[in-house]
């Protein structure tokens, strides 16, 4: 209980003092055979925003974007470790999607 309420003074003194004014951006980028993978990490006026983008052969196949939580905010403020921040961004790749010529049909 005591922990929680510490956790939540942290959250809120962030919040407050520090992500008003706090930008940050950080791209990843993988490269194995023909495929890259980009994560990037936004951060502006206390919004926070993850993307992935996935290519191959140098082609854009799809971007998964979703808004970054505030305890994560204030993590990557005090510069700790996320692990497993872009588990949820699951980049849906040609999933259903028929070529051009069978489009028509």
């Amino acid at each position: 209980m005591k922990n929680n309420i510490i956790h939540f003074i942290i959250i809120i003194y962030y919040k407050i003092i520090m992500i008003e004014k706090f930008d940050y951006e950080n791209v990843e980028t993988t490269k194995v055979g023909g495929k890259k993978t980009m994560r990037k990490v936004l951060i502006k006026n206390g919004k926070g925003v993850k993307i992935v983008s996935k290519y191959h052969k140098g082609k854009h196949l799809g971007t998964a974007k979703k808004p970054i939580h505030e305890s994560h905010i204030a993590m990557i403020i005090s510069g700790k470790f996320i692990k497993g921040l872009f588990n949820d961004c699951k980049c849906e790749t040609n999933k259903n999607k028929k070529t051009r010529k069978n489009k028509r049909i």
